[in-house]
Formats: C-alpha cells, sequence, structure tokens
C-alpha cells in the first residue's frame, strides 16, 4: 500500500493597529491605520515597511520607541491579531 504525503502550506493572516502620533502623523497623514500584516510579523518589520513606503520616516524611526498594547517593548517583538503598535517619536527640548 502507497500512502502520499502532501504537505499544506498556508498563512494566517492577522490585523493590527497603528496609531501615529506627532511628527509621524504629520508626515503620514492620518492618525491611524489597520494593517493586515501575516503571522509571526515582528515590529521590525513594520518599521521597516512604513519606512519603504515613506523614507522621510526614516531619521525619525531610527530615534524612536515601540509601544504595543500600551508597553514599551523591542523590535523583535512578534505581533498578534488585534494589537496596537505605536511608535513613540523623540521629544523635543535638552541639549
Amino acid at each position: 500500500m502507497i500512502i502520499s504525503q502532501k504537505k499544506i502550506c498556508y498563512t494566517l493572516d492577522m490585523k493590527i493597529k497603528i496609531r501615529y502620533f506627532a511628527s509621524f502623523r504629520e508626515l503620514i497623514g492620518q492618525g491611524e491605520e489597520l494593517l493586515t500584516v501575516a503571522d509571526a510579523t515582528r515590529v521590525v518589520d513594520i518599521r521597516a515597511l512604513l519606512v519603504e513606503r515613506n523614507p522621510r520616516l526614516q531619521p525619525i524611526m531610527e530615534r524612536s520607541v515601540n509601544a504595543l498594547n500600551h508597553r514599551y517593548v523591542p523590535a523583535e517583538t512578534v505581533l498578534h491579531e488585534n494589537d496596537e503598535l505605536v511608535f513613540i517619536p523623540p521629544t523635543g527640548g535638552g541639549q
């Protein structure tokens, strides 16, 4: 008897919300957006996507911090369905 094995490949898509504040909002022209991304997408992947879509974000993105669901997170953090991602730009002032 011959049993065939089939490899099943699929991707799971998920929706995340990105909220924009301050200089991000000014450059992007909106306060938030919903993105559909692949399962296992990381914060760093979204950072790269946004800079690719709008290269003027590069200098701000390099100095911004990541907040996911109201907590600071490293760029390698994996995103999940319905996460809310915010990039917090540097604040002015000081030397």
